[in-house]
Order: C-alpha cells, then sequence, then structure tokens
C-alpha cells in the first residue's frame, strides 16, 4: 500500500535494496523501519522542516512500530527519537504539514497549500489599477490589478497556487501590494497627502494656487494669515476605495523663502521690517525652566 500510494505522487518508495536511488524528486516514501540513517532512505529528521509528511495506515504504522518483532525492534529507540524530531521539525516550521491517514477513518486528503508572493507598484499602476506579468515558480501569470490597492492589499489569484499530490487541484496564489515611493504624495491613514511650498507673500496675504492631484491640478484658495504645517483639505480628490469612492488629499502649507533676492525685493522686505508691528515670538517671553 505504501509503494502504491508513492507510485500516486510520483516519488520513490525506499527500501533496502542498495540499488533504489531518489534522484532528483522532491521527496520519497519509506516503511517506518527506516527511519535512521543506516537504511537506504539515510533518514536525518534535521531534513525536512517546511515539508508534508503523510502517515498512511497511521494506525498500523504505531501498532507496528511499538509491538512488531520485526527488523524495527533491533532499531525501536532511534526509530521513535527520529520520529519525535521529524514531528517537532515539521509542525515547528513556517509551513510544514502532517497528515494522518487510516481507511477505517476516511480517504487521505491533503488540500493544496496557497502561495504568497508579495509585487511592487508605482502609485500610478495601484491609482489606475493595471496588468502585471510575474514569474511564480518559473510560470509566467498575468494578473489584473484593480484601480486603489495600498500596501498591504492581498490580491487572490485563483488556481494559481501549489497542486495538491492527491487530488491534482491547485490552491490559489495571494500577492500583497507594496507601494514604491511617490516623490509628492504619501499615505495619512486612508487619506492622500502632500507638501504644498507657499511663499511668505502667499502665506500672509492668501492666493489661488494650482495643487497636484492624483487626476491632474486643481486651484485651491489659500487664506490669508496661514501658517506653516498648517493642514487645508481638498475633498474628493485622494485614493480611490474598491468601491470607486475618493478620499480626500491633505495639503499641508509649507512656508518656503526666497534665497536669492533681487534690489528691489530686498528694499520691499527691508522696509516691511521697518513698518511691521508683528512679533513672532511674543508668546515666548515668559517661557523658562
Amino acid at each position: 500500500m505504501g509503494e502504491a500510494l508513492c507510485n500516486r505522487f510520483g516519488v520513490n518508495y525506499v527500501t533496502e535494496v542498495r540499488t533504489n536511488e531518489t534522484g532528483t524528486l522532491l521527496g520519497y516514501g519509506v516503511c517506518v523501519d527506516s527511519l535512521h540513517q543506516e537504511s537506504q532512505a539515510r533518514f536525518n529528521p534535521n531534513d525536512w522542516a517546511n515539508d508534508v509528511i503523510i502517515i498512511d495506515e497511521c494506525d498500523q504504522v504505531f501498532w507496528h512500530l511499538l509491538n512488531s518483532g520485526t527488523e524495527v525492534q533491533k532499531r525501536r529507540v532511534s526509530v521513535l527519537k527520529n520520529l519525535k524530531q521529524l514531528v517537532q521539525n515539521v509542525l515547528g516550521s513556517s509551513q510544514g504539514k502532517i497528515y494522518l491517514s487510516s481507511a477505517d477513518v476516511s480517504d487521505t486528503d491533503v488540500p493544496a497549500q496557497d502561495t504568497e508572493a508579495a509585487i511592487a507598484l508605482t502609485f500610478s499602476e495601484a491609482f489606475h489599477g493595471t496588468q502585471k506579468r510575474l514569474q511564480i515558480d518559473g510560470e509566467t501569470i498575468t494578473v489584473r490589478i484593480p484601480p486603489g490597492v495600498k500596501s498591504g492589499s492581498r490580491i487572490r489569484v485563483k488556481g494559481k497556487g501549489q497542486m495538491s499530490p492527491f487530488s491534482q487541484q491547485r490552491a490559489d496564489l495571494y500577492l500583497t501590494i507594496e507601494l514604491l515611493p511617490h516623490p509628492f504624495f504619501k499615505f495619512e491613514g486612508d487619506n492622500l497627502a502632500c507638501e504644498l511650498p507657499v511663499s511668505p507673500e502667499e502665506a500672509v496675504l492668501g492666493a489661488q494656487i494650482d495643487v497636484p492631484t492624483p487626476d491632474g491640478k486643481v486651484t485651491m484658495t489659500i487664506p490669508s494669515g496661514v501658517d506653516s504645517g498648517q493642514a487645508l483639505r481638498l475633498r474628493g480628490k485622494g485614493w480611490r476605495d474598491p468601491k470607486g469612492n475618493r478620499t480626500a488629499l491633505i495639503v499641508r502649507l509649507k512656508i518656503v523663502t526666497p534665497k536669492d533676492l533681487s534690489p528691489q525685493e530686498r528694499e520691499c522686505y527691508e522696509k516691511l521690517r521697518q513698518v511691521s508691528s508683528f512679533n513672532s515670538r511674543q508668546g515666548l517671553t515668559e517661557v523658562r525652566l
């Protein structure tokens, strides 16, 4: 029965026959008697971690291991020790699984394993949606990315995961989105945010300023007397959600000063300093420890 199960998976059933080789296969089947390093399988439990272990007819396997007077009797202690280590290694790994099967209970059914992968997108690709061609385990896959995904979003691609060795059915592929940094936009929660430079005179007097948004530029009114770091909100100009709704664009103002003044500009700033009654540090006069 063990050999039939191995034939079903396409792996060798290793016996004590010295001419039997596992070749380049990714697994093999053995009798529980062979769970030691002197067997043809040269079994070492530390070689196995993120693997699928199937113990077929498990009730008979454990009875044989504990009670049989055959060859296993000579190595019962070492086989039990290796089996214990095998279970600890596989169940202690991130993807390892152990399946027990018995004809008295049910047919063996090993579900296929989902595959996880990451995909990097630009802000433009994520906002508008795109198609990507990926290489996953040697297979070329075309994936449609819907508009509005963000970093951490997961996309399910049905039938592109690992294949079950029993049912030959494929599991799913899950792609985790990673957004590449953008030079102007960033996220603040669900909203988009940006930093908009304004001149001192625009901050003092107010202005009509063009602001970049994901759809293009829009004109925004800057009220008079704004401070650096103050935030203004453009509703419906932020990110998409999966239903097509739009979040807000948070515009944070940054007052920038000119570095190269013309003589006329310098003269105006000098006159302003002379006539201005504004004290920007008035609130600091009583600050002390």
